[in-house]
């Protein structure tokens, strides 16, 4: 069976290279693919002079791989790679068969990470300069249309050289390519992507980050900042889920720890405020209160609402007190 549908595959894909190969999307870039040994989580990491990179280039799947398809780019090779490392091909293997069919091979550039580790790439001869690779243990950076030839060992370097969760090492690799010179027409959208390393089934639970900026000036600059912002409502998102458990210590610990990193987010310091009075602290949740109505009313008629649905779980007396900040 699977060499049946690999027979299919390559049909179709010889198809598809010949209906499209002047239509492709220009998308020359720098990416990584990069796997964390530790977590087993995959990633993808994209940068580029073009609008909504991340849309076509970046690739993954928990439990599967990720793949970084770019230059003239053939966005087949996204899912068409993804479902052939399902059938349990490694990244070699999947890389040969996709670039084999393809018409268009010398202008593509495509690097692949399975699950298992197993990485491939590939830079086609008419890849415009600058433009190379390298894949090293647990990672491939490629790049093309760069400034200078620089770039890619730029990022390597800086790969090899960085520790911690692995989206805060792919932000770093796009960084260090940025500064060694990166896309030589500029820059314009970035995104980043963390896969598990088991499929749930479920999408929403199977990507860790998944952010994109589709059109900035800066979109490095931007994506960091969306990345912080990413981290700081995954506490939020701990907390709420600490809430539904009824465990309110951990739901004020997570909600603390967002607001310390967006001090002047209305949200978060609201529902730290409600935290603190469902765990009968409702005095220091009072000032939080206050200072959050003061900048907007609307939490003001958002609170008594609350009771209904148990999430504010405070005697009449209490939501008189609370409300009352508000005046």
């Amino acid at each position: 069976m699977k060499k049946i549908l690999t027979f299919l595959f390559l049909l179709s894909s010889i198809y598809f290279a010949q209906k499209t190969l002047n239509n492709e999307p220009l998308a020359n870039t720098y990416s990584i693919v990069a796997i964390d040994t530790l977590t087993g989580e995959m990633g993808v990491a994209v940068q580029s002079h073009w609008y909504s990179v991340g849309t076509i280039v970046s690739w993954g799947e928990a439990g599967i791989g990720v793949i970084a398809t770019q230059s003239f780019v053939n966005p087949s090779f996204g899912p068409r790679g993804l479902a052939l490392l399902k059938q349990g091909l490694k990244a070699d293997q999947v890389l040969k068969l996709m670039i084999e069919a393809d018409e268009g091979r010398e202008v593509r550039q495509l690097a692949i990470l399975d699950s298992h580790g197993n990485i491939a790439a590939h830079t086609g001869k008419k890849c415009i300069d600058d433009a190379g690779h390298i894949v090293g243990k647990d990672y491939s950076v490629q790049a093309n249309m760069m400034l200078n030839d620089k770039v890619w060992k730029a990022m390597s370097e800086a790969f090899e050289n960085s520790s911690g969760p692995l989206e805060e090492r792919l932000m770093l690799t796009l960084e260090a390519a940025e500064k060694t010179g990166g896309d030589i027409r500029g820059k314009q959208s970035a995104a980043l992507l963390v896969v598990k390393p088991k499929s749930t089934n479920q999408v929403w639970l199977d990507r860790k980050v998944d952010i994109r900026v589709d059109d900035n000036p800066e979109p490095l600059k931007e994506l960091r900042r969306i990345l912080k912002v990413h981290q700081a409502y995954d506490h939020m998102n701990k907390g709420d889920l600490a809430i539904e458990h009824n465990d309110m210590d951990l739901a004020m610990k997570e909600y603390s720890t967002a607001e310390t990193m967006f001090p002047d987010n209305e949200e978060m310091k609201y529902w730290h405020a409600v935290t603190l009075a469902n765990i009968g602290k409702v005095n220091e949740s009072l000032p939080l209160f206050k200072e959050v109505f003061k900048k907007n009313k609307n939490w003001v008629t958002l609170t008594p609402r609350l009771i209904k649905s148990e999430l504010l779980t405070v005697s009449k007396n209490d939501l008189e007190l609370i409300m009352n900040q508000g005046k």
